[in-house]
């Protein structure tokens, strides 16, 4: 699989804040998605070709917006989330703890 280098942005979105992504989390290329993530909702859509908004019934406040703050390669940090209900490549596993950077406060 291919080498995925800082000029491609990874984000994480979460109601907490750390220095630290855990194994086992999801990362994804798609900030809006990320931003939506990070309010927790059980259940979340999406116009199959990306035109629309992102709608979601997730209400939580104060949320983080991260990027991933190291080189990932597809592979042998991420997979593709395995069982995913979205377009493939856009939610991501990770196979081991990545450094963070805070980039939002998401209101």
């Amino acid at each position: 699989m291919s080498a995925v280098q800082n000029r491609e942005t990874w984000y994480h979105g979460s109601p907490v804040q750390f220095t630290t992504l855990r194994e086992g989390s999801t990362i994804t290329r798609w900030r809006e998605l990320a931003e939506a993530f990070a309010r927790k909702p059980s259940r979340l859509s999406y116009d199959k070709y990306g035109a629309g908004p992102i709608t979601h019934n997730g209400a939580l406040k104060d949320c983080f917006l991260y990027v991933i703050d190291t080189d990932i390669e597809i592979g042998r940090d991420i997979i593709q989330h395995p069982r995913t209900t979205m377009d493939e490549g856009a939610e991501f596993i990770t196979l081991r703890d990545l450094p963070v950077r805070l980039i939002a406060t998401l209101p």
